[in-house]
């Protein structure tokens, strides 16, 4: 089955699959075997087999600081809260201590998004019934709005690195629903670009870094190729670049960039005229120039769409020279089998430029 915008639901898997490792565990077969029709039941699976690896291994525990009035002195005195207390005839003291808990901002995102999921259309009772089951486990965590969750601050360790897959598929179930307002259910809304510009992305380069790790697979940060005697005021406002996937042939010396983009349009319009967009051109043209600073010709470019349903798009990646530098425009197309998915990765970076 395909999603709205025609990608197989399967790949959507096999995507997930190389961004995030775990899904090639044992535990997950039954996902892999299963027929989807709804990106959002592919989500629900995943989190019904998940979820009990987290809750057998032991919900993550964090530190949190907690202010009480108590009888007796635990962690730091607040002196000004017990001052208060004092003037109002309590013989209570105002402490703030940390203690560990399971009630931290992971479990929370999860037990969150099983709920909503519950409360969601589009999902099978069968997982909704897992997930009923699962969410008892989480007795001692709270459920937050899902408008409060700060995604950029949460980080990845030894102790929670266990989280990381499945809290990104939390994000991608939550930013894709709205709820409505009769009987507080939740509706799921289509797999939006923006989410899939992420996961296209991350699979691409962790395809890159599992099938070929002598290319050194990797994201690239550059700095601008200014000349000496610039402007210092200038230099520390511009923006830094940082590459999609960056491929390096140590025994050739020729580097590929490459930046992945997922549109619902490869080309845009201009005077009637269909042309790739200009952004898009001038980016990838920016970080080949940049990254070649000696001008030997050894850097090339791509810009690797997601194929749409456009007609005249390039079936094989089409290079032009600019300079000494080679830039190029294919498509990826997410609606074909996998292995054909696949064979043309395995093309472009082979592919001698």
């Amino acid at each position: 089955m395909t999603n709205d915008k025609g990608i197989l639901i399967k790949n959507i898997y096999y995507m997930l699959s190389y961004a995030f490792q775990v899904l090639k565990q044992k535990d997950y077969e039954d996902v892999a075997a299963e027929e989807f029709d709804e990106v959002y039941k592919l989500f629900a699976a995943i989190l019904c087999k998940g979820v009990p690896r987290l809750l057998k291994q032991g919900l993550h525990k964090e530190y949190i600081t907690h202010h009480d009035d108590l009888a007796s002195m635990r962690g730091k005195l607040d002196i000004n809260g017990t001052i208060i207390n004092k003037m109002q005839q309590k013989h209570l003291l105002a402490c703030e201590y940390d203690e560990l808990s399971e009630n931290n901002i992971y479990n929370q995102i999860i037990k969150t998004t099983m709920y909503c999921l519950i409360r969601a259309d589009k999902v099978k009772s069968e997982h909704k019934t897992t997930l009923k089951k699962l969410i008892a486990g989480f007795g001692n965590v709270d459920i937050i709005p899902k408008d409060t969750i700060k995604w950029n601050t949460l980080h990845y360790y030894r102790n929670n690195r266990n989280y990381e897959m499945l809290l990104n598929i939390c994000y991608l179930v939550l930013n894709g629903m709205i709820q409505t307002t009769e009987k507080g259910e939740y509706k799921l809304m289509s797999f939006s670009d923006e989410q899939m510009q992420t996961l296209y992305e991350k699979f691409i380069l962790e395809y890159y870094k599992r099938h070929y790790k002598h290319l050194d697979p990797k994201v690239v940060t550059m700095d601008w190729n200014y000349a000496d005697g610039s402007d210092e005021e200038m230099i520390k406002f511009l923006p830094k670049m940082k590459t999609d996937i960056t491929l390096h042939n140590k025994e050739t010396g020729k580097t590929l960039i490459i930046d992945a983009k997922y549109y619902g349009k490869v080309f845009s319009k201009n005077f009637d005229k269909q042309t790739f967009h200009s952004g898009n051109m001038y980016q990838i043209f920016t970080y080949v120039k940049n990254m070649d600073k000696d001008n030997t010709g050894d850097v090339a470019g791509l810009l690797l769409y997601a194929r749409t349903q456009e007609e005249d798009l390039p079936k094989e990646p089409v290079f032009a020279n600019f300079g000494n530098n080679k830039i190029g425009v294919g498509t990826l197309d997410l609606n074909s089998n996998f292995d054909k998915i696949a064979e043309k990765l395995n093309w472009i970076a082979n592919c001698k430029l």
